[in-house]
């Protein structure tokens, strides 16, 4: 039985959770080989678990990027189930995410593979890769809800049938942030551990997940332990900055009660050896506008640049 077979990162199975041993590098580049970013950013990603890339996109790319985000929220004709509102709330200012945008929007198609983003992501995995999910997180102002802390490798393990931890997510940030508009926050070094859950997964859990995760959540008592292990830390990136962290590693947001809307633009970049197989949790796999199984061929990563396109398909 190879590794990709076996069950290396179990959750969900156990009445208590357990803290188990990371298998898996955090930078699979080949030795000597020169990064797309200078090596001290590379050095504090794989310390840390995430770095922030200042100034990668444009202002001129920003705005475009920001009309066509707004214009999703509102498009007609978007993959079912695609659009997902905050529980309890109706209307433009309560879509919460809009999934799987760069098979809905040519724009955001152009972005998945832009050399700043897809490059960068070959480097670290040390492979082709193609993208795993993607989508718009929004967070309005005075409206938008929490994330709560958690780990993606986690879910997409356990619900989506992802073997190893070689998958990395970039939000590309489409608004300036501020300390209190509910930026995403990191625990530093919380990608060396892998902390299980407890709880059996419910049939069709994304449907409520999408809004609010309540299985796939770290107990209390690890969270602390983390956090006492290497902080907390919530970088506000202004927009045209792009965040980059590790698929373990440990994050979660607040809610947005300040008149600063906030919005990113998130890519899932893996590997093509880590492709997906059947869960890990024994469930049904989440759909394909969630966990993305039905792609033919890698990325090929766009060198040269044309503007990003007015308008989407």
């Amino acid at each position: 039985m190879t590794d990709t077979e076996q069950d290396l990162y179990p959750s969900r199975q156990k009445p208590r959770p357990e803290w188990l041993e990371r298998r898996d590098p955090v930078v699979h580049g080949q030795p000597g080989q020169e990064p797309p970013v200078d090596r001290e950013l590379i050095d504090q990603f794989v310390r840390d678990g995430f770095v922030v890339l200042e100034d990668v996109f444009s202002p001129e790319e920003v705005k475009a990027l920001t009309r066509e985000a707004n214009a999703l929220r509102e498009r007609g004709g978007l993959i079912p189930e695609s659009r997902i509102s905050e529980r309890g709330m109706e209307g433009v200012d309560a879509v919460r995410s809009v999934f799987a945008p760069h098979r809905q929007s040519d724009v955001f198609e152009r972005l998945a593979a832009d050399e700043r983003l897809s490059g960068l992501a070959q480097f670290i995995l040390g492979d082709d890769v193609y993208i795993h999910q993607s989508r718009i997180n929004y967070k309005p102002a005075f409206r938008g809800k929490d994330f709560y802390w958690h780990s993606d490798f986690e879910t997409w393990h356990t619900e989506d049938g992802m073997p190893r931890m070689r998958a990395i997510s970039m939000s590309v940030m489409l608004t300036d942030n501020h300390p209190h508009s509910g930026p995403t926050m990191f625990m530093p070094g919380s990608h060396m551990n892998y902390v299980t859950c407890v709880g059996e997964t419910p049939d069709e859990h994304y449907r409520e997940s999408l809004k609010k995760q309540e299985y796939g959540v770290p107990d209390g008592d690890s969270l602390a332990r983390l956090a006492k292990l290497g902080g907390i830390e919530g970088p506000a990136p202004k927009a045209g900055s792009v965040v980059v962290f590790d698929c373990n590693t440990m994050h979660g947001s607040n809610s947005n009660i300040t008149p600063y809307e906030r919005i990113n633009a998130f890519f899932v970049f893996n590997a093509w050896s880590n492709r997906l197989r059947d869960p890990f949790g024994n469930t049904q796999p989440r759909p394909e506008f969630v966990a993305h199984r039905q792609v033919k061929e890698p990325i090929r990563a766009l060198k040269t640049l044309p503007p990003f396109p007015v308008g989407g398909r």
